[in-house]
């Protein structure tokens, strides 16, 4: 008994540095279809005549076997690579050791748990060993008896899911009537009952994403985009990108990559988010009004050139500063007060004949000394008002005033000034600045006046 203890145990420490099972969360059912060969020699029983253990293990001539199928055994993965299992066979027994008997009917009906170190010894399943216990009860013609039970065997893979089995277990009777003896298998094994949650081919348990239909070359993950990285290492998962920038694209190759790009197709600069700045204002183009012409900021790139404070685009005068209410533009120089009164004091002495419009000769010099004054203002208009005393009709005094306003504008738009400067007005006797009942207020009464429009 102690010899058997002490193989057992040898057994299992040489195997636990190597056994990999086919059977587990990939294949949960196993069902295995077998020839049996039972040998009672090699038992331990050197005082019957017998072999001690182990002895002429391989000495096939004392095998009792039947060449057909005569064991069937089924499997279910329980989880931490341990397998139970059930297992029926028949046989005869014809020998014991070298010894010839009358033929015996050979019954067993086995239970027991394997275990796979699949943690220990994570490789291929072409060749998986394992190891058991259990217990079995057998029948060999009109006796019984039960037996403790140690096994070791292997598979080697012939197909996806298919096995060929070879397994020995020792059956060790406690009664001395009862026979002590090895059970030698050889089979076929077929696993399934794989679980494969999210349907892509892999079963969970070798499913890295098992949730996910994935590709088989990345343990079931998912490559969205199909870039080769997958999903879970890949930064932009849904678009296809490169391994060196983590799979995320760089479109328009300015090393900002596409999902931190703000101009993805546009080359730009990493200052500014991918997008180019023209100009070199320091405006990104999408944001600049004026993307080719250096700005300021304030402008949204656009220039001011003349620094009034209006952008080059809204300004009537760019290179002139100027004010908001004339677009940029300055305001125009006007004439002084006292070149307002030089003006009028020139317009009243403006001589033209007895009841006529016409302009006096001796009048030219106070005229071309008017035509200076206004060119010094080339932006400002003025108005020149016909006024009369109240000598003769309202009716031709309003036609008179009206006709030697007009004709100190001809005179003026003949001396060089723009006409568009100047309008020209009639008021007859309507606005006098003296007494007419005295010859020295309609002498005032009687005169031109020049303006300037405000």
């Amino acid at each position: 008994m102690k010899n058997y203890f002490k193989l057992f145990i040898a057994g299992a420490i040489l195997l636990s540095a190597g056994i990999v099972q086919a059977q587990d969360e990939t294949n949960r059912f196993a069902v295995s279809v077998g020839v049996t060969a039972i040998d009672l020699y090699p038992v331990g029983e050197e005082d019957q005549g017998l072999g001690g253990y182990f002895d002429e293990f391989f000495n096939v001539d004392h095998y009792n076997i039947l060449t057909a199928p005569t064991r069937v055994e089924v499997g279910y993965y329980i989880g931490d690579g341990i397998v139970s299992t059930l297992a029926a066979s028949l046989s005869k027994i014809d020998r014991v050791g070298d010894t010839r008997v009358s033929d015996m009917a050979y019954y067993s009906f086995d239970g027991g748990l394997r275990y796979n170190l699949r943690e220990i010894y994570n490789g291929s399943d072409l060749f998986n060993p394992y190891l058991g216990i259990g217990g079995s009860y057998q029948f060999i013609d009109d006796i019984s008896f039960g037996t403790f039970n140690g096994t070791v065997g292997f598979d080697i893979r012939l197909a996806e899911s298919v096995y060929f089995n070879v397994q020995t277990t020792y059956k060790h009777a406690f009664e001395d009537a009862s026979p002590k003896h090895f059970q030698h298998v050889a089979g076929i094994k077929f696993a399934w009952g794989a679980v494969d949650t999210d349907g892509d081919g892999i079963p969970d348990n070798k499913d890295e994403c098992p949730e996910t239909p994935g590709l088989e070359q990345f343990n079931g993950c998912p490559d969205s985009d199909g870039d080769g990285i997958k999903d879970s290492e890949d930064a932009c998962p849904l678009v296809a990108g490169p391994a060196a920038t983590n799979g995320c694209p760089d479109t328009d190759g300015d090393t900002v990559l596409d999902k931190d790009d703000e101009c993805p197709e546009v080359a730009g600069l990493v200052a500014l988010n991918g997008c180019p700045d023209t100009d070199g204002d320091g405006i990104a183009d999408k944001d600049d009004e004026c993307p080719t012409v250096a700005g300021l900021a304030k402008f949204n790139g656009c220039p001011d050139t003349d620094g009034d404070g209006i952008a080059d685009k809204d300004d009537k005068c760019p290179n002139e500063a100027g004010v908001a209410e004339l677009q940029g533009c300055p305001r125009p120089a006007v004439p002084t007060m006292e070149e307002q009164k030089q003006l009028n004091a020139y317009a009243r002495t403006i001589l033209f004949d007895t009841a006529k419009y016409s302009i006096q000769k001796e009048s030219a010099q106070t005229l071309k000394d008017i035509i200076t004054i206004l060119e010094k203002y080339p932006d400002a208009k003025f108005s020149i008002d016909g006024h009369t005393d109240s000598v003769g009709s309202e009716a031709s005094n309003q036609k008179l005033s009206d006709e030697r306003a007009n004709s100190v504008l001809r005179y003026l738009v003949n001396g060089g000034i723009e006409s568009n400067r100047l309008s020209a007005e009639g008021f007859g006797e309507s606005k006098p600045i003296a007494d007419n009942s005295t010859a020295a207020g309609k002498q005032q009464n009687r005169r031109t006046e020049i303006n300037l429009k405000k």
